[in-house]
């Protein structure tokens, strides 16, 4: 990961505090959706190479439900939200009060709800980026899919053209009660995006 390895701890904090933030504005949005408080844990937030977005949520032939977008703006890009199968059923039976009776045939209820959810996320996290950089970012309508982690990551890579060789990975968990809900959220800006998003917080890299 030579791009990252001259950058500064500030940057990297930096966009641990975006994490923290958006994490907080995506609280805040789901509880006013759902009527109901939502809690979300400190986000750990990470760089990882592209082909390592497979192996963080357990593999390029593990079935995933992923919510992806195109990013359009003055930093180009492409975002996923990807849940397991089962962190999906939790999502919706704890938040939503949905219970997934066929993990393989979600109804459009369902499938509805989790892209609100992962549209939600998507916007809370870019808004809490484009503040701080003040750079323009805007999502597109989002997509969902549920099919093996590979499969989608190369379906985003043919359907939105050239992606970069990092993510943002930023690990997502909801709260209730004593059980937790994990997603994962990357943010994989197009090649040249990354540096112009360091570039706006005041550091450049090597």
């Amino acid at each position: 990961m030579e791009l990252f390895n001259g950058f500064a701890d500030f940057q990297l904090d930096v966009l641990k505090e975006v994490g923290n933030i958006g994490a907080g504005h995506a609280a805040t949005a789901l509880s006013r959706l759902l009527d109901k408080p939502v809690d979300m844990l400190v986000p750990k937030v990470r760089m990882v190479e592209f082909e390592e977005i497979a192996d963080s949520v357990g593999g390029a032939e593990r079935v995933v439900i992923a919510i992806f977008l195109r990013v359009e703006g003055e930093t180009p890009g492409n975002l996923f939200f990807i849940l397991s199968l089962e962190s999906a059923k939790k999502l919706l039976r704890n938040l939503v009060g949905i219970e997934v009776v066929d993990d393989e045939h979600y109804t459009d209820m369902e499938l509805s709800a989790l892209s609100e959810i992962g549209n939600i996320l998507a916007g809370s996290y870019l808004s809490s980026l484009a503040d701080f950089t003040q750079l323009y970012m805007s999502p597109t309508v989002p997509a969902l899919a549920i099919d093996m982690a590979g499969a989608i990551l190369s379906y985003g890579l043919i359907q939105f053209g050239q992606m970069g060789d990092h993510a943002l990975l930023i690990d997502t968990k909801f709260l209730d009660g004593n059980d937790e809900i994990e997603g994962h959220f990357f943010l994989i800006p197009d090649p040249e995006s990354f540096n112009k998003i360091f570039i706006a917080l005041g550091v450049q890299g090597p």
